[in-house]
């Protein structure tokens, strides 16, 4: 059942969203496929033709997917002035995402989970976002909550030094409550766990935040509200938005993703409704269901893909919609950030972390109760990852297909035309996500000025599409050395990731992406002798993976990243006008040399009670 939820979309229409959804990538992937196989031998398929079509099919709806959300989001945006009320049909909010300013009432927890953390940028953010919420003049419904997991005592040594000065300067009307566990039992969701057992009876909410999330107290005053109006709301995700850095890997990879993922989430939320994402993070969560109802389950067996579920946030959000909770997102950029990794092999890193996450859902897509659309979540998010494998795969037979035919004597029937126009298709479907919110922001006059410019924002979105060309290959054979390795026991430990700016010499990239090269080397023979007309369409994922030891040295380099931060270039809103939070945060320098980072006791613990005029609630 649904609770409450007066302003909700009526079933039988969020039913024909889907089941048109549905209709678009369905038939989007049958001419995908119908053309692959036109392209083949008139005389019918081989085997090796039949295995190829196959492999081709398990990828597109991926592909489909994406582009179909990109192209509805865009159009939704555009077409509606209530566009917002209508991919988030809920009480309260207006058109222009502010909320009706009801007091704020109930306790909210705002929740930090760390594991060997940097507690200086830990407390420097939490200070920002107190700072922020002070402004509000609603900082008395909140307690902050530092959930420490540290394992190195002189993390852990820090972290109790600079709560304790946070507690005795008095800087801050907020509560900050510190507790760290000896062990990490469950890991992250564990903490999380944990923290709702011991504390939960003294709250209505809770807002979670990652180690290097940062929101403004205006947006979290918001979550509260709408969650307050809408009774029927389980979890409320934000858009998360990049910070501004000066590590020109972060720089252009949040660039990228800052103008896709508006259209992007915007329909996505069309067609998902009640069901929507949760990232775990930079979101609120109503916590006695929550509590109720989201417990994970211990998969049965160890290795890799037993043991404690890792990526928990989505399989929270099938619990809670089982439960008779909505779950959705709000599909705005204000005031929610994050930062990114600032190098290619940590961004690397971080996504094998979710990979292994998210490939334990196949041993949960059979839990009992949850909703059809609740197990296609999960398949989503591990073909995220399986793509990688089914992409290289089907080059390794099409490439084994064809020197088998020309050592027999014979010759590829294909039809060099269809074969170009269907690359060039795939390869705009892939990126479509990032072409149409470049085309979203430009039809956007305030928002363009926001980027610097049209100028700024189209050379910024062509660096960035060059970026991922090159990058895109690299990591998806990561992923796919290490799915081959998960189910031979294979597995990675999760660590608090890298997040400080730092150089990459050509020695460390070349012993962590030695395989791309050589992976690059060998499908560059490859196509040389057994299809050599088709070696210069290769070449974007043959470039890739033999230029993937010199781009993770060139993206690290400071050198480049003062010239972008200088120039403007790949600058996100958020460095051209920072808002008073990131500037309290100390992420306000990614032009002049920064970001530099404070303690509570440094900037971001200075200036008193200030209100922030210039976020709303």
């Amino acid at each position: 059942m649904t609770r409450g939820g007066e302003c909700a979309a009526p079933a039988t229409d969020v039913r024909a969203r889907r089941l048109a959804f549905l209709g678009l990538v369905l038939a989007t992937m049958a001419a995908l496929a119908a053309w692959l196989v036109q392209i083949f031998s008139p005389k019918g398929l081989s085997t090796a033709e039949l295995v190829l079509v196959a492999l081709f099919v398990l990828n597109t709806p991926w592909l489909s997917i994406g582009l179909w959300n990109a192209v509805i989001g865009v159009i939704v945006m555009h077409a509606r002035p209530d566009w917002l009320r209508l991919v988030l049909p809920v009480n309260g909010l207006s058109d222009d995402g502010t909320v009706a300013p009801v007091p704020v009432a109930g306790r909210t927890a705002i929740v930090v989970p760390v594991r060997n953390e940097d507690p200086d940028e830990v407390l420097a953010r939490l200070g920002a976002v107190a700072r922020s919420l002070e402004g509000t003049g609603c900082a008395a419904a909140f307690e902050l909550f530092l959930l420490s997991d540290t394992s190195r005592a002189d993390i852990a040594a820090a972290e109790e030094r600079l709560v304790a000065a946070w507690r005795e300067e008095g800087r801050f009307r907020l509560r900050l409550r510190y507790r760290r566990r000896p062990v990490n039992h469950g890991h992250k969701a564990g903490n999380i766990r944990e923290f709702c057992e011991r504390y939960g009876d003294g709250f209505r909410y809770m807002v979670l935040l990652d180690a290097d999330s940062l929101m403004t107290g205006g947006a979290i005053v918001r979550l509260v509200r709408v969650m307050q109006l809408n009774p029927q709301l389980g979890i409320l995700q934000t858009l998360v938005t990049g910070l501004p850095s000066q590590s020109p890997f972060s720089r252009i990879f949040q660039f990228g993703m800052r103008h896709g993922m508006r259209s992007y989430t915007a329909g996505s939320a069309w067609w998902q409704g009640d069901q929507g994402p949760y990232w775990g993070h930079n979101a609120i969560v109503r916590l006695a269901p929550f509590r109720a109802a989201c417990g994970l389950p211990r998969l049965s067996g160890s290795g890799p893909l037993g043991g404690d579920i890792l990526s928990h946030d989505q399989v929270e959000a099938v619990l809670m919609r089982r439960a008779g909770y909505e779950v959705r997102v709000l599909p705005i950029e204000d005031g929610s950030f994050e930062e990114n990794p600032p190098t290619l092999q940590e961004f690397i890193r971080r996504d094998l972390r979710w990979c292994q996450g998210n490939m334990q859902y196949l041993r949960l897509l059979g839990l009992p109760g949850i909703r059809l659309l609740g197990r296609l979540q999960l398949v989503l998010a591990i073909l995220m990852y399986t793509a990688a494998p089914v992409w290289y795969c089907f080059m390794t037979v099409g490439i084994a297909d064809s020197a088998l035919t020309r050592a027999e004597g014979g010759s590829l029937q294909l039809q060099g035309d269809l074969v170009i126009a269907l690359f060039v298709t795939v390869l705009l479907m892939n990126f479509a996500p990032r072409i149409l919110g470049v085309i979203d922001v430009l039809l956007r006059p305030r928002e363009r000025e926001r980027y610097g410019g049209t100028a700024a924002l189209v050379r910024g979105a062509c660096i960035e599409l060059l970026f991922s060309v090159l990058v895109t290959p690299a990591v998806a054979l990561a992923q796919t050395i290490f799915i081959a390795g998960l189910f031979a026991g294979r597995c990675i430990t999760w660590e608090a990731q890298e997040r400080g700016q730092r150089e990459i010499s050509p020695g460390e990239a070349a012993s962590a992406l030695w395989p791309q090269l050589l992976a690059g080397v060998c499908l560059a023979l490859a196509l040389a002798v057994a299809a050599p007309d088709y070696l210069l369409w290769g070449m974007p994922v043959i470039a890739g993976l033999l230029l993937a030891i010199p781009v993770a040295v060139v993206t690290s380099g400071r050198r480049l990243g003062r010239f972008l931060a200088r120039a403007g270039w790949c600058a996100i809103p958020e460095e051209i006008d920072p808002p008073v939070t990131v500037e309290w945060a100390g992420f306000d320098s990614a032009r002049s040399g920064g970001p530099d980072r404070f303690a509570p006791g440094g900037r971001a613990g200075r200036g008193g009670h200030g209100a922030e005029q210039s976020e709303r609630a």
